[in-house]
């Protein structure tokens, strides 16, 4: 019997070189007041000063809130809500990375809706009401949430990053604009880009993927492996930055519909606990799970290994899978990502730390969509195998 599938996107794309130059129009056709939420960054480097222009030249009355950090708090929730409330805004507009855009989601479905945004983990009851519409202007090429279902915000009172996965995220409207990403320097080029390269790959294996979501993360593994070199030595390079950014976008179609794994399931308790940054603990952990899961997904990881590495054609599954994963090992080096044990993370924290971490990986549900389902045991091990793990090695993961 044939399944029925179902892809769900913002109502309007709008991607390319200044792109951005729309926003004044877009928002005009969405509502009468803007609340712009977003980041310092942004803020200091003039982005958030040239969509005020914009706003003007349309006669769009605003207002700010540009308190965001670098992983989105149930705070910024709470603090932007108030801006949007007292002002009285009716459209939304976020520009910066995935925690401004993460943020700005929330803000738009509480608005309307009752309660606080931890009501909605995990589904635990739908948004009964549509959001504010959002405008969502990524700034990094990375997280893909300006065309995703999702968003993820730590409550500070657990340290737990809660996830949300409902239609009502989705922004009304997405502009993608490269130039806006020539900004990033590059170590935030680099964990941006093995976020959205963790997104493509994860949807590719993961065991919701359909047959568009597999189009769309294949494209985008093969788009980003082929230019995030690039754009991290040569931030400069718009061919490689334009080539990135749809990229992104791509990956975050695909896994919005698909879903994210065990490198997600695993990677949000470590930026909830130690404060690292989204793309940085993806990172950390991308080649070892996929070491942790290369039996079980071998078919698909070689498919990917032919379509980035001509000389994998021929190679048998096994040949094809390993490949790949020294292929994203080098591309860690290459980007010079650090384990946790070099970022900082002390031993003795991360000890204590490490059973809780299991346990919110699993309560997050992304790991049952691995093709090898992990235990908790299971989790520990692959924590600390990650803890000090060594892009240079050859040898594969025995648990």
């Amino acid at each position: 019997m044939s399944q029925v599938y179902q892809l769900l996107m913002p109502n309007r794309i709008l991607y390319g070189r200044g792109a951005f130059n729309e926003i004044g129009n877009q928002a005009r056709l969405l509502g009468n007041k803007v609340l712009i939420i977003s980041d310092p960054v942004m803020e200091k480097l003039g982005n958030v000063a040239c969509c005020e222009d914009h706003l003007r030249k349309k006669a769009l009355p605003f207002a700010k809130y540009t308190g965001v950090d670098t992983e989105p708090t149930d705070i910024h929730v709470k603090e932007a809500l108030e801006v949007c409330r007292q002002e009285q805004c009716d459209v939304i507009i976020a520009i910066g990375g995935g925690s401004s855009i993460d943020t700005a989601k929330a803000v738009a479905v509480m608005m309307v809706n009752e309660g606080t945004i931890s009501d909605y983990v995990g589904n635990a009851k739908p948004f009964a009401n549509k959001p504010l519409p959002l405008i969502a202007v990524p700034t990094t090429a990375g997280t893909g949430s300006e065309i995703t279902k999702v968003t993820v915000i730590i409550d500070t009172k657990t340290d737990v990053k809660m996830m949300i996965s409902q239609p009502e995220l989705l922004p009304a409207v997405a502009i993608v604009d490269p130039l806006l990403t020539v900004s990033c320097p590059p170590p935030v080029t680099a964990a941006t880009g093995i976020d959205a390269l963790c997104h493509a790959i994860e949807a590719y294996i993961s065991r919701r993927a359909h047959p568009v979501t597999d189009v769309l993360a294949l494209s985008a593994i093969e788009a980003i492996m082929g230019n995030l070199r690039q754009a991290y030595e040569n931030g400069n390079d718009i061919a490689a930055r334009e080539k990135m950014a749809i990229g992104a976008m791509v990956a975050g179609a695909a896994f919005s519909n698909a879903s994210v794994t065990l490198v997600h399931g695993m990677s949000r308790p470590i930026g909830a606990l130690f404060h690292v940054p989204h793309g940085v603990s993806n990172a950390m952990l991308l080649p070892g799970v996929l070491e942790f899961t290369k039996e079980s997904a071998k078919e698909r990881l070689a498919a990917i290994a032919r379509l980035i590495k001509p000389e994998a054609k021929n190679a048998s599954d096994e040949e094809a899978a390993d490949a790949l994963i020294l292929e994203v090992k080098q591309l860690c080096r290459d980007l010079h990502i650090p384990n946790m044990k070099t970022w900082g993370i002390e031993k003795e924290q991360f000890d204590k730390a490490v059973d809780k971490m299991a346990a919110d990986a699993l309560a997050s549900g992304s790991p049952e969509n691995n093709p090898r389902v992990p235990t908790h045991e299971e989790i520990v091990q692959l924590y600390h195998f990650c803890y000090d793990y060594d892009f240079r090695s050859t040898h594969s993961i025995s648990i």
